[in-house]
């Protein structure tokens, strides 16, 4: 069973974020107010970006689309430099200092020479499509973790959250922002140096958390649909951690758990309603359920997708049901289910130094770098 402290946790996380988005549904906010749409909370810490490779990985922030909040963060290990580019290390006192000294400095340049490139893993953070940041501390901590263990660059998107944006943007960012990347593959049409000299589009991975995992599933269907228009980008897998997935007919963990920790099914259910359009409102909505009828592509189609549960989530089953499904048509779809673990259990703050949340980060590289190592491709879109 999970601690008393998460349990404690747990109880003050739903009952503040419950009345946020009753506060919400009640009084609505002005969408022709906020034309760009928001991409976090004012009451949300955030990490700032850091481009000098402090323990180990650099960081840069990107605006994708000047007429929206939609924005990026690069996560770029050190492994990407060559040995005779790699800086000495330093404190972060030190590190501290030099940016101090140093306000107009973009930190890490390119030498634009015998580059090495690495796969990209494309990542849409949790949050409920009301909450969460691409630069918030906790997705900060986990990208960073990801990126040193994978041996690959991480692009975790700040797409814009409801209820300012709803259904479909959040989805319409993630594969604005898969299309952007394969700009930045070329010289004469990207315009972000790291990603320009170091990415290898032919290896993107996509990973989404939460709700996330409903972005990355939607994008990848959408890279099935497009083929050779997304070229140079291919999608060689994705990775959904405790999808978002809902349906009309319940489940055994959803009858058994509906008033689990963090994101019960009350909660999740206001989550929906803030982000799906009223007249659009339903558990069947592809968005939500993507085992419903007349979803395309054909699942057989689908790129290798790996699914992380937990054992005390009430969506538990639905991402169950969606990996066998896609493993009856061949796909593979390995599922990875912890036990004594909560929705969030390896992303959420407080939650990050816990062994489970070290394993899973762990469990996801060993089983991506298959499908990212150099000569390893066995699928792609």
């Amino acid at each position: 069973m999970p601690s008393i402290t998460v349990k404690l946790y747990s109880v003050f996380f739903k009952m503040r974020l419950k009345n946020r988005l009753q506060g919400w549904i009640q009084t609505p906010p002005d969408e022709s107010s906020n034309q760009e749409g928001v991409r976090t909370r004012p009451e949300e810490p955030v990490s700032a970006s850091n481009p000098y490779f402090t323990d180990g990985i650099a960081t840069k922030d990107i605006r994708v689309d000047p007429s929206t909040a939609l924005s990026v963060r690069i996560f770029l290990p050190e492994s990407a430099l060559l040995p005779s580019e790699r800086p000495q290390p330093k404190s972060k006192a030190e590190e501290s200092s030099l940016k101090s000294e140093n306000n107009g400095d973009q930190g890490y340049t390119p030498s634009g020479q015998n580059c090495r490139k690495l796969p990209i893993m494309l990542q849409f953070h949790g949050g409920g499509w009301v909450s969460g940041s691409n630069d918030s501390v906790a997705n900060d901590s986990f990208c960073q973790r990801i990126a040193k263990l994978c041996d690959a660059i991480v692009v975790a998107v700040g797409y814009r959250l409801a209820p300012e944006s709803k259904y479909p943007a959040a989805f319409e960012d993630g594969l604005k922002v898969l299309n952007w990347l394969g700009k930045q593959s070329n010289n004469s049409t990207g315009d972000e140096p790291w990603l320009v000299a170091h990415a290898d589009p032919s290896r993107c991975v996509l990973l989404g958390v939460s709700c996330g995992a409903n972005i990355a599933d939607y994008v990848a269907r959408r890279t099935v649909e497009l083929g050779k228009e997304l070229d140079p980008v291919k999608v060689v897998a994705q990775i959904l951690m405790y999808p978002f997935f809902l349906a009309n007919e319940p489940t055994q963990s959803e009858i058994r758990l509906a008033n689990t920790y963090f994101y019960d099914k009350a909660i999740c259910l206001l989550a929906w309603q803030l982000f799906l359009p009223k007249d659009e409102f339903s558990l069947e909505h592809p968005a939500a359920n993507p085992l419903a009828p007349n979803r395309g592509p054909p699942l057989k189609l689908m790129p290798p997708t790996l699914t992380v549960v937990a054992e005390h989530d009430w969506m538990r089953d639905q991402g169950v049901a969606y990996s066998e499904e896609l493993h009856k048509v061949n796909v593979p779809a390995p599922l990875l289910d912890y036990k004594d673990t909560v929705h969030e259990f390896a992303t959420l703050e407080m939650l990050l130094k816990t062994p489970q949340a070290e394993a899973c980060a762990e469990d996801i590289c060993i089983w991506v770098k298959k499908y990212i190592s150099l000569g390893c491709h066995e699928f792609s879109y």
